[in-house]
């Protein structure tokens, strides 16, 4: 029996998470880092998002990795040449984008240099050539990641308009490649987007806040940080300047955005208050789920836990009013309703919001579903304005965020 007349075990998972690359086919490079045992995780996450996934080795690569465990990984042949055909020029053609995973020293700098001495370079060139986005992802010792000449490659790479770059993560003297989701959300948000959001200067607050009774009980609520963190990670690659203020999270941190960690809700209005003072922001996506009470009184130390106490809570103060004193610009507000369903009254709660915090858009969800909302990756949201109410079904917080984005994109051109 032909193989082609064969289902291929990738068609099991291909858009199992949520059809976000419908029709787009991304061209993954590999080249000889130790970090390529992560390459699989991320491409067969691109396909779990429905991406046909093509790969191109360098011929140091598959002296780690075997080019048919990527085959069966991808459902794909893989380039690990090209002779004197133009392959490459037709892979350039149908890609969406290109990723470069790992991308080492050496290749980073042929690339700048327009050297296309292996497969991984020459497809990189096509892909420019075609002026389609390529994000690299770098992996290597950190002497070579500091090195000088490694440096100015770099730089000259990073000012092609279409070239993103996920940060490594540098500890134990090395420039560790970043972690899986980093490098999806860069892809995600380069593929669908570009830099499309270059020259903004964004402020996020994402997760809870926590405020103490006694040295080790607090009230909260379950806000994780998923959607602040979503909306700075998708506003860093698509070319912003983003700082992110945070409560204490349980999401990780990505560690190449500007952060500003905080614990209770006074805590986080202080925190917005001296950086738009101190800065000029164009917007700012208050996503956090700060506590709406705090104890009145509060205790050094640790209660008895033997006997009943009586405790009085006050308001905390609303952040978004305070900040509207002093900043005149755009401000995305986050209306988190407990309406079991009811469509209509989460409207009606989100437009008093609007109005009463003088936000530009709010975005509202209903919490009393546990699919969706806090502590989920997936959110479904009405985003509200003055001119118009659009919902957006149960998607991934990184699809809301984009969306999100490109109306806050939309407004500040207006």
């Amino acid at each position: 029996m032909k193989r082609s007349s064969l289902s291929h075990p990738v068609e099991e998972i291909k858009g199992s998470y949520f059809n976000i690359y419908e029709g787009k086919t991304i061209i993954f490079g590999l080249t000889s880092s130790a970090a390529i045992y992560k390459s699989i995780d991320v491409m067969r996450e691109l396909i779990r998002r429905n991406a046909r996934v093509i790969a191109v080795m360098s011929e140091e690569a598959t002296k780690l990795i075997s080019p048919l465990l990527i085959e069966w990984a991808t459902g794909e042949s893989v380039f690990t040449e090209f002779g004197g055909e133009v392959g490459h020029i037709s892979l350039g053609r149908i890609a969406s984008s290109m990723i470069i995973c790992p991308a080492t020293a050496n290749t980073i700098a042929k690339i700048a240099s327009g050297i296309g001495d292996t497969p991984v370079t020459l497809a990189a060139l096509s892909i420019l050539g075609f002026n389609k986005p390529l994000i690299i992802v770098p992996a290597m010792h950190y002497s070579l990641w500091s090195s000088p000449t490694f440096r100015d490659s770099l730089n000259k790479l990073m000012k092609y308009s279409n070239v993103v770059m996920v940060p490594p993560n540098i500890r134990e003297g090395k420039a560790k490649i970043a972690n899986v989701e980093d490098i999806v959300a860069a892809t995600e948000a380069a593929t669908l987007r570009g830099k499309d959001l270059d020259g903004f200067k964004i402020l996020v607050t994402a997760g809870p806040s926590r405020e103490y009774l006694d040295g080790v009980r607090f009230l909260s609520n379950p806000s994780t940080g998923k959607m602040g963190i979503a909306i700075a990670r998708e506003a860093y690659f698509r070319g912003a300047n983003v700082t992110l203020i945070h409560g204490p999270v349980t999401t990780s941190i990505p560690h190449y955005i500007r952060t500003i960690s905080v614990m209770s809700a006074e805590d986080m209005l202080k925190a917005v208050l001296d950086e738009i003072k101190a800065h000029k922001y164009d917007a700012i996506i208050m996503a956090a789920a700060p506590t709406d009470f705090k104890f009145k009184d509060t205790i050094e130390g640790k209660l008895d836990s033997s006997r009943s106490i009586n405790v009085t809570l006050m308001p905390n103060p609303k952040i978004s009013l305070e900040v509207r004193k002093y900043f005149k610009g755009l401000i995305v507000g986050f209306s988190a309703e407990y309406v079991k369903g009811d469509k209509k009254l989460l409207k009606e709660l989100a437009l008093k919001k609007l109005y009463e915090r003088e936000f530009d858009l709010v975005i509202a969800n209903d919490i009393s579903r546990r699919d969706i909302g806090f502590a989920s990756d997936f959110n479904e949201v009405l985003i509200i304005s003055e001119e118009e109410v659009v919902e957006i079904p149960k998607a991934p917080k990184s699809v809301i965020a984009r969306v999100i984005l490109d109306k806050v994109k939309v407004m500040l051109h207006n």
